[in-house]
């Protein structure tokens, strides 16, 4: 199945129909699809040197959650992706469409064959973490690295975009993120405030600071993250839960499964209630994993429904 690729808007997910492999040149053999004319292709810079690339790229897989969010949010529906849990597999806040892409390993672990099996004519990955595949991955299709999952997110949307060819629809889409973080900030007057995500995990409280990818847009909306000297390094630090109270914010965001299910507070934080008086179970299906355009626009949703006290 080809991608879908539409024009969308801003920052929605536009449904498109599914084309399917009319020809044999759509599904054919993957060195085939790459051996393209000088003309069909474009030379895009990237962690392993420059690669020629589909100067319209019709059959891509993704192997990190932003290239995933970013392919989506440009309108183009990757055939195959990585996913961070193949068990709870592609997050839900990408739509039905997304639903439907097949699952090729974990990003952590992606496999080969697999991915292979898709017959792609480009692949993205990030060297940080694939670079032992990349020769096998190159094999099978023209691939493109960016540096780091870790470097701001707003410039792996760029990267992806750039390999996508939609510079333009990267531009589009990260301006319309900033303009809701300012409008929150004017509308709910968020200047001087303070916002803490916080994730509980393996018996430990995760907190997440500004440079992550909710920290980031907790202060792109106006709050600053609570001052740590971990935050100099670091996007996160685990704390035990008997250092709870150095989690405290005017705002403070605990992430689960089920917003709707109390009990995912954590006992540590339960117990000191009056401690966090303004705290809000939120999703970390888009809070945590949702790295890119939509998955920060779901977070900025979310973040004005709980100013608005909705």
């Amino acid at each position: 199945m080809r991608p879908r690729r539409t024009r969308s808007s801003r920052w929605s997910v536009v449904a498109a129909g599914a084309v399917t492999c009319l020809a044999l040149t759509g599904c054919g053999n993957p060195a085939d699809s790459a051996s393209t004319d000088a003309d069909d292709t474009r030379d895009v810079t990237h962690a392993r040197g420059e690669s020629a690339v589909p100067a319209d790229p019709q059959r891509v897989v993704v192997l990190e959650p932003v290239q995933l969010d970013t392919a989506v949010a440009l309108g183009v529906t990757p055939v195959g992706t990585a996913v961070l849990n193949e068990a709870a597999g592609v997050p839900a806040y990408l739509g039905d469409e997304a639903a439907d892409i097949e699952m090729v390993g974990t990003v952590t672990e992606p496999d080969v064959d697999r991915i292979a099996a898709l017959r792609p004519d480009l692949i993205l990955g990030t060297e940080s973490r694939h670079s032992a595949l990349y020769d096998q991955l190159a094999d099978v299709a023209p691939t493109v690295f960016m540096d780091s999952q870790a470097d701001p997110w707003q410039d792996n949307v760029r990267f992806t975009a750039e390999a996508l060819g939609d510079t333009d629809g990267a531009d589009e889409l990260l301006d319309a993120y900033q303009d809701r973080c300012d409008e929150i900030a004017e509308e709910h007057d968020t200047a001087g405030g303070s916002a803490q995500l916080v994730r509980p995990r393996d018996g430990l409280i995760t907190l997440y600071g500004p440079t992550s990818f909710a920290g980031s847009t907790l202060e792109c909306a106006g709050f600053t993250t609570p001052e740590r000297a971990e935050w100099a390094d670091e996007i996160s630090v685990d704390l035990s839960p008997e250092r709870v109270l150095e989690a405290q914010a005017d705002l403070v965001l605990v992430t689960t499964t089920d917003v709707d299910d109390p009990s995912t507070i954590p006992t540590a934080l339960s117990a000191n209630a009056d401690a966090f008086p303004d705290l809000h179970l939120v999703d970390q299906s888009f809070w945590i994993t949702g790295v890119g355009p939509l998955g920060g626009q779901a977070v900025l949703d979310d973040l004005e429904r709980i100013l608005s006290g909705s």
